[in-house]
């Protein structure tokens, strides 16, 4: 966790969300809000449960669950790609939330998407951890200062296999010492406090199939090869 998360994680959780609009291009509800505490006020993005479209491979009702479990994850890994994120009450009853990104409006995301950079391939690999099945160019969040975020994790941590992103330009490739030493610490921690977290969050079988897949990057010690029996890139792309 960045040193500051604390206090945006209190003033997402606590403070007094009030909703300025609609997303209207999202798939599932999501409505862009200010949430304010203690003389601080933030931007931030809302998902109510009661607004999400069913899906027929995952459980109804259970993708804030999974945004907010991705967010667990990614501080565990200490590579910061999902902005601060919390399950609340909000007007629609509860959901998730978290933190808005201002993202840098001159970077061409088709370019970022098929860029050769660290934070993309960290992504690739955090992707192949949660099981993505919904990595799309308009998920990537670059800052006016250089980082990259990824938002929409709600279709993540099914136990069977759905990897599906743009991010295959790694495919199969060595992974870097760093990350797969990353990888190993994330694995220690599925069987400690991030099981414990995970556990609220996830079912049983999708905690396990987690560390299933960890354990299977550190043991080919390689980015992820896209699946024969399942659609490598998500449609539309963008």
């Amino acid at each position: 966790m960045r040193a500051d998360d604390s206090d945006l994680l209190r003033l997402l959780r606590d403070g007094e969300l009030s909703v300025e609009g609609r997303l209207y291009d999202a798939s599932n509800a999501t409505l862009y809000c200010t949430v304010a505490l203690d003389g601080e006020t933030v931007a931030c993005v809302h998902k109510p449960i009661v607004g999400e479209r069913p899906l027929w491979d995952f459980p109804d009702g259970t993708l804030a669950y999974r945004e907010v479990s991705a967010y667990a994850v990614s501080v565990a890994t200490g590579w910061d790609i999902v902005p601060p994120t919390v399950l609340r009450e909000g007007p629609f009853g509860p959901g998730m939330c978290q933190l808005w990104i201002d993202v840098d409006e001159t970077i061409d995301l088709g370019v970022l998407a098929r860029s050769d950079i660290d934070a993309l391939r960290r992504m690739a690999i955090f992707d192949a951890v949660v099981n993505n099945a919904d990595r799309k160019g308009g998920h990537l969040l670059p800052t006016p200062e250089g980082h990259v975020f990824g938002c929409d994790h709600g279709v993540c941590f099914s136990v069977e296999d759905k990897l599906r992103t743009l991010l295959w330009r790694w495919r199969g490739k060595k992974l870097e010492p760093e990350f797969l030493q990353a990888l190993q610490e994330l694995r220690k921690n599925l069987d400690g406090p991030l099981c414990q977290e995970l556990s609220a969050l996830l079912s049983p079988a999708e905690v396990h199939a987690t560390r299933r897949r960890v354990d299977r990057l550190i043991a080919t010690g390689k980015y992820p090869q896209p699946s024969e029996d399942w659609p490598a890139v998500p449609w539309p792309p963008f």
